[in-house]
């Protein structure tokens, strides 16, 4: 009983490792001398590991002799000694798994012939089978109460005593057969009271062939006073106790067994097996659960000194893995697959030393964790061995030295998978196949750090939302300051340092893309960290400071070449600032007012840019040969100058949309300028284009010089409707949205427009003039035939004038038809005579020292009465017309005067306009005298038409600067106030003939409102 107490104890540990498990023989066990030396001879290897003078041959013998032949004779032991069959399904020769491990330790026949005998000469280990009994479950009753106190007895038969047990089996039996295996070899679990599940789970070593198991009912001595009081409680049970009156004394029940043949077993069960019975009165009698394992007892130790099973483990692991991964032909990285002869071997050799699967898994972890470091493995396989780890940790204890190592590789790995995230750009490039596995790696990285084990054996506390953190901060200043290496200028020029800027910058930009559009998905779905911010904030100081320095250097050097090369560094820069919208965290960036180093070149790329476009336009004009493209379906009317002028125009626009000036006062003054030039080309496309077609029509015959000509007209055309579509290109009105705050509305109009209009008006003026040139040559040459034909006179008839009107009214512009409406009605103002609807009387100058057009409304004589007492009460309003010119002028009105048809207002007003705006054709200031009414429409009284042309300061010395002239004193005028005649202006016919055309059409209908007014029409 000693013995078996003896192994039950040794059941109840939960996890050691096979050292401590079973012991190992005195003879075997190292004495703390032997220690001692064992760890000097350990520190001298590791010296000579060291050495640098050793070569690499040298290094990769003692490799072999130190490392690798130790394991190799502990797998041909394995072989040898072999017990149980593998779980693989292929079953695998001794000769089959020699030649494996020759070839994947790479030994030599000589060297595989000397280990062998080696081996062979070697003590053979002491067979054993590991039995757990775990529980029982529905086992039958045999005590009076229905219930048991089983137990179980294990033991084993040699084949001889499996013989006699076989015949004495022959007589059916309930008791123990005596005689058949001596009391020694017999094993016995602890009793469980009165159950039918018992649970035992107890460890036995057993050295045996056969296994006999047997389960058993204890049944212990009462008295028969006991006896009675339980037949008057349970009288069911008296039959039971007539049949245990009957039995011997002492005599326990017998309630199953189990009979395994070892032949037939795995080298590992763990299988839940039927009781058997000896007669059939009771066939179902319960199963059991065992765990069985052979296992090696007093295993030679002389073939591997030193070393422990579980290193044994990890060393041969890591051999098939690189053998097997050297033999894959493909470059994909291992998924954890090994071959039938690996997996046996691997099997065989942790069963029969008693490897526990925590200690396999972790001896996976270790290996695999290593060789991740320095092969090809997938990032999934490690993920597994955590899971596995995880999972056993809960359920088993580690030893001490097993507890210490799972600690350091865990924190080692956690290490090395920091310092691969720091380097994430190079180790996993943003493509498809690159990024998993970053995300894999990650994921392993939080795995750890959520594991119990490694919580308990890194009792630090470790944040790895922060390590990632650093870790990326850290690779990016690293990467950073490489491709600054990579980029350095080769001299000392400051051209060449600005293109250096440039590369470096397009590296930065390309690399936040990455961060944005890939590597971001990566790490916030695996650790929760924007790595795009995280990047982006480092990048911004550090960017921040490069251009500070550079630009620095280039203080007060700012020249053309300088200022191209800078360039590209601003628009990198700004596509860079642009990316901060996608910031998770807002915050002070240190390239906000980045652009403010590039004021100084900022002239030399809008030169830059002027210069470049006129030059292509004189290149464009200069083979033009001013026919009409006929390309595509419909054939184009203007040539090719013309479309080529449209794309040259087109990379101003492009510049203002890449500048993007964040300063809205200085974009205003930018715009401003390209405005400027863009008009300024358009000015001088016209005068080369009319001594282009000079030029061409020098040469050429009367009906090509025409053609020409109108060729020429159609371009002048097409380019006033490019002029017309500037302002959308160049998006006046997101700027005017930007600079309200510091320009005002006026002023924004009144800059801008009007630079567009005076283009506009030469453009206009060019084409008339080209109309009058055609209409020359076409008819005039025709019908005059150069004296032969028609006389001047005679051709130049009314109906001629007429016609030439119609002709020139209808290729004019809405804008432009509205200008020449005005006009008429200044002169008509001018002509008119008598004071039929009365008059009023006004005061006006022009000070162009602030831009304001002064009016003072004096009073009105000789009104017409509008009201039944026969008076009126009359005011007046102003207006500045045409309306394009003045978009944002509002009218004015005076105070009205009841019952007084000579009213006197003394009331002034002032106007802010520019002295272009002024000087422009057709415009005029509408005075309009309205009789006051409540509850109806104000009666019409009459209107009068005063160009500011005749205004004093804006006539009076024309062409000089307005900076010198001084503001002129007011005028007083008298004008007569007019009713106009319905149905009788043919502009206006004109305008409304163009039904699609809002503009057109609501001037015509307010003109034609104020002729239903008119008393001309009652008259007629």
């Amino acid at each position: 009983m000693a013995g078996q107490s003896e192994h039950t104890r040794k059941g109840e540990n939960l996890l050691q490792t096979p050292e401590q498990e079973h012991g190992t023989p005195s003879h075997r066990q190292f004495s703390p001398v032997h220690s001692r030396k064992l760890g000097v001879t350990r520190r001298q290897r590791d010296r000579r590991d060291l050495k640098e003078d050793e070569n690499p041959e040298a290094k990769a013998r003692r490799h072999k002799e130190m490392e690798l032949k130790p394991l190799y004779k502990e797998l041909l032991y394995t072989i040898s000694h072999k017990m149980g069959k593998p779980a693989s399904a292929e079953v695998f020769t001794d000769s089959q798994l020699h030649q494996y491990i020759q070839e994947a330790f790479t030994m030599t026949e000589a060297e595989h012939g000397s280990l062998m005998e080696i081996v062979h000469n070697t003590e053979p280990p002491v067979y054993c089978l590991m039995v757990t009994v775990k529980e029982a479950k529905e086992i039958i009753g045999k005590d009076v109460s229905g219930f048991s106190d089983p137990y179980c007895l294990l033991m084993v038969l040699e084949e001889e005593e499996e013989k006699k047990s076989s015949r004495s089996k022959a007589k059916p039996s309930k008791y123990v057969v005596k005689g058949t295996v001596s009391h020694e070899k017999i094993y016995q679990t602890d009793i469980k009271k009165q159950t039918l599940n018992p649970i035992w789970n107890q460890t036995f070593i057993l050295y045996v062939h056969f296994l006999f198991f047997h389960c058993r009912d204890k049944d212990e001595e009462v008295s028969l006073t006991q006896k009675l009081e339980d037949i008057k409680t349970n009288l069911t049970s008296l039959r039971r106790m007539i049949k245990e009156a009957k039995k011997e004394k002492g005599t326990d029940d017998f309630l199953g067994n189990i009979v395994l043949k070892l032949q037939d077993l795995h080298c590992t069960e763990d299988n839940w097996y039927n009781l058997e019975p000896r007669t059939e009165t009771y066939p179902n009698r319960g199963q059991c659960h065992l765990f069985l394992k052979f296992i090696h007892k007093a295993r030679d130790g002389t073939l591997s000194a030193g070393r422990s099973a579980y290193t044994n483990y990890c060393g041969i692991l890591q051999q098939f893995v690189q053998a097997y991964i050297s033999k894959q032909q493909s470059s994909a990285p291992w998924k954890g697959a090994l071959c039938g002869e690996a997996q046996t071997l691997l099997e065989l050799y942790a069963t029969q030393n008693d490897l526990s699967p925590f200690l396999q898994d972790l001896a996976k972890w270790v290996a695999y964790s290593k060789l991740y470091q320095t092969l090809e493995v997938d990032s999934s396989v490690l993920f597994q061995q955590l899971t596995s780890i995880e999972y056993h940790w809960h359920q088993q204890e580690l030893p001490y030295q097993q507890k210490q190592e799972l600690g350091d590789s865990l924190h080692g790995f956690l290490q090395y998978g920091l310092c691969l995230v720091s380097k994430y750009r190079d180790i996993f490039p943003p493509t498809p196949s690159a990024t998993p596995k970053l995300h894999t790696l990650l994921r392993i990285l939080v795995q750890i750090c959520k594991t119990q084990a490694f919580q308990k054996l890194n009792p630090a506390h470790f944040e790895l939302h922060e390590g990632v953190f650093d870790a990326i901060q850290t690779g990016t200043e690293e990467w950073f300051t490489i491709k600054k290496g990579l980029h350095q200028p080769m001299t000392k020029d400051l051209t060449e340092i600005g293109s250096a800027l440039s590369r470096l910058i397009v590296e930065v930009q390309e690399d936040i893309k990455h961060n944005k559009d890939i590597w971001n998905r990566v790490f916030v779905s695996a650790v929760q960290v924007d790595v795009f911010t995280v990047v982006y904030q480092k990048f911004d100081s550090l960017l921040a400071k490069e251009v500070k320095e550079t630009l620095f250097i280039m203080d007060s050097q700012m020249e053309l070449n300088l200022a191209k090369s800078l360039f590209p560094v601003y628009l990198s820069l700004q596509a860079i600032h642009k990316d901060k919208a996608f910031l998770q965290k807002r915050g002070l960036l240190q390239l906000t007012n980045f652009h403010e180093g590039f004021r100084d070149a900022l002239p030399y790329w809008l030169n830059q840019a002027f210069s470049t476009t006129q030059d292509r336009v004189v290149r464009a004009v200069q083979v033009d040969q001013l026919q009409p493209l006929q390309t595509g379906a419909v054939p184009i009317k203007h040539s090719s100058s013309a479309v080529d002028l449209v794309a040259c125009i087109q990379p101003i626009c492009q510049l203002w949309e890449q500048l993007s000036w964040p300063d809205p006062e200085e974009g205003f003054m930018l715009m401003v300028k390209l405005t400027e030039d863009v008009c300024k080309i358009v000015v001088n496309y016209c005068h080369l284009l009319k001594e282009r077609v000079r030029v061409l029509s020098e040469n050429s015959d009367h009906s090509s010089a025409i053609n020409m000509l109108c060729v020429v007209v159609n371009d002048l055309e097409h380019l006033r409707s490019v002029l017309t579509r500037l302002p959308t290109q160049l998006n006046w009105e997101g700027l005017r949205i930007c600079t309200q705050s510091v320009i005002g509305q006026s002023q924004f109009e009144n800059t801008l427009h009007s630079q567009l209009l005076q283009a506009k008006s030469i453009l206009c003026k060019e084409i008339r003039s080209a109309l009058d040139t055609l209409g020359k040559q076409c008819l005039e040459q025709c019908f005059h035939a150069e004296g032969n034909g028609l006389p001047q006179k005679t051709l130049h008839s009314d109906e001629y004038k007429t016609l030439k009107a119609y002709l020139t009214h209808h290729s004019l512009t809405n804008q432009e038809l509205i200008e020449k409406f005005f006009k008429r009605k200044i002169v008509e103002q001018k002509d008119y005579s008598g004071e039929k609807y009365g008059a009023v009387t006004l005061a006006t100058c022009y000070r162009r020292s602030d831009q304001r057009l002064h009016i003072e409304v004096l009073n009105a004589a000789s009104l017409l009465p509008m009201d039944s007492n026969g008076l009126s009460d009359p005011f007046v309003r102003l207006c500045l017309e045409p309306n394009h010119i003045f978009p944002e002028t509002e009218p004015r009105c005076t105070q009205y005067k009841s019952c007084d048809l000579n009213p006197l207002f003394d009331e002034s007003f002032d106007f802010l306009v520019s002295l272009e705006q002024c000087q422009t054709p057709g415009a005029c200031l509408v005075i309009t005298v309205l009789d006051h009414d409540t509850l109806r429409p104000d009666d019409f009284e009459g209107e009068a038409f005063l160009g500011l042309e005749d205004v004093p300061g804006v006539s009076e010395q024309k062409g000089e600067e307005p900076c010198s002239q001084m503001d002129a004193s007011a005028k007083k005028i008298r004008l007569s106030l007019m009713h106009p005649k319905p149905n009788e202006d043919s502009i206006l016919k004109l305008l409304e003939s163009r039904k699609g055309e809002r503009e057109a059409q609501a001037f015509v209908k307010k003109r034609r409102q104020r002729e239903k007014q008119s008393q001309e029409a009652t008259q007629q």
